[in-house]
């Protein structure tokens, strides 16, 4: 895939995100993905993707294009189903490898990797609180190509963790009413997981993206992480079949390693904002940037300041990319056999990863710009994208919290609270 120039972009083909253009429902694929064979397919194919949407990741986000043929290729290219057990015909592969996965996608674009991040949870949501029917029904789906977006946050709640949407029961239906935003990549889904208060609980309801009384606004504006189509969902007396709400465990009273799935994706695509910032670095500065005046070297990367800093920059995400590593094993081993302590050692060792990967993110995508030199900042680079990136997606889930639960763990025992943010 090239880069398209400025004349050549068919915006009926691309619409762009924070307008009022009409975005209809995705087609549904009229074949199914590929399946991954095992982790190192896994990571190919990944590597491979990455490269393809680097090189129209700067012109989307200039623009603000959708990447919808992008988004196709990637959900095509069955990373989305990697988490499908073995038994239900999917690759069931590593937490790990999951972490390695989208920290390289995110590297050629995080905001195409950002849309991905909520289908991979609730695939293992659903395996953690679906009964064997749901199961069948979610993964088959996801075999199929199909991509879950999300209804999950909404406005002027007291706390993420409240919900005003309600769904109720009536016969063989499950009838959704309410409002959300952030909801990251359900403009381009196929199916939409709402999570909505029901009689008895909390409920995840699967509706189709063209759902009669559900309508996806395409109003994202944040100035980072543009092009992840994460407006708002209005739901008005949406029905569905009943077997498609799942009634979601309480995490307080059974532990789950839902939480450390959902912050270790978010971790690592930090990670792949920090790796591609670092790599635009010395590729500026080997071969755009002039040596400082006294540093008396030929070229910007022989200045020794340059050089520490490079060296400093890499060892720091090498750090962060091994404690991913570590989080997503932990993640297993909770996965494998849920108990307190488990669950607890997947929590701790996946904050620890998320604040590695935020400092170093904003530490790299800040540094670009320090290290390259003013002509870095032209605005035919497109390099502030990192820095936008960085500063938008860092925001999920304060990491000042973080520093708290490992330390209220470490120093006095307590374990840590178990909810999708942490």
């Amino acid at each position: 895939m090239g880069s398209l120039t400025r004349g050549e972009i068919d915006h009926s083909l691309h619409p762009r995100v924070n307008s009022a253009d009409p975005v209809a429902p995705r087609p549904r694929p009229t074949e199914p993905p590929h399946l991954l064979r095992d982790d190192a397919d896994a990571i190919a194919i990944a590597t491979a993707l990455a490269a393809e949407l680097a090189q129209g990741a700067q012109l989307r986000d200039r623009e603000g294009l959708l990447p919808l043929a992008e988004l196709d290729r990637y959900s095509q290219s069955g990373l989305w189903s990697l988490l499908v057990p073995k038994a239900h015909g999917g690759p069931g592969l590593s937490h790990a490898t999951l972490a390695k996965v989208i920290s390289i996608v995110a590297t050629g674009d995080p905001a195409v990797a950002q849309i991905s991040q909520n289908h991979l949870a609730i695939v293992d949501l659903v395996d953690l609180d679906g009964t064997e029917e749901q199961k069948a029904m979610v993964f088959g789906w996801s075999l199929a190509g199909l991509r879950f977006g999300n209804a999950f946050s909404e406005f002027g709640t007291k706390s993420v963790g409240e919900f005003r949407t309600r769904v109720t029961f009536e016969g063989d239906e499950a009838v959704v009413n309410g409002e959300k935003f952030y909801t990251t990549g359900a403009l381009l889904a196929h199916l939409v997981p709402i999570v909505a208060v029901g009689p008895d609980g909390i409920y995840l309801v699967f509706a189709d993206r063209d759902a009669p009384g559900l309508s996806v606004t395409n109003d994202w504006s944040g100035f980072g992480q543009r092009t992840t189509a994460s407006g708002s969902v209005r739901l008005d007396t949406v029905r569905v079949a009943r077997n498609r709400a799942i009634r979601l465990r309480d995490t307080t009273e059974h532990p789950t390693v839902q939480g450390p799935v959902s912050q270790i994706i978010q971790a690592a695509i930090d990670a792949g904002i920090a790796r591609a910032a670092i790599d635009e670095t010395i590729r500026f500065v080997t071969t755009q940037s002039r040596p400082w005046i006294d540093s008396g070297k030929e070229t910007a990367g022989e200045d020794p300041y340059t050089i520490q800093a490079i060296g400093d920059l890499k060892i720091r995400l090498h750090a962060a990319e091994a404690l991913l590593e570590i989080a997503g094993r932990a993640i297993d081993r909770g996965y494998a056999e849920a108990s307190l302590d488990t669950v607890t050692e997947a929590t701790i060792r996946t904050a620890e990863a998320k604040v590695l990967t935020t400092q170093i993110a904003l530490e790299a995508t800040n540094r670009l710009f320090e290290l390259a030199g003013t002509r870095s900042t032209l605005a035919v680079n497109g390099l502030d994208r990192h820095w936008r990136n960085a500063r938008v997606h860092t925001l999920h889930d304060p990491v000042r919290w973080k520093f708290f639960h490992v330390g209220n763990w470490y120093l006095n025992g307590t374990h840590p609270p178990r909810h999708p943010w942490n």
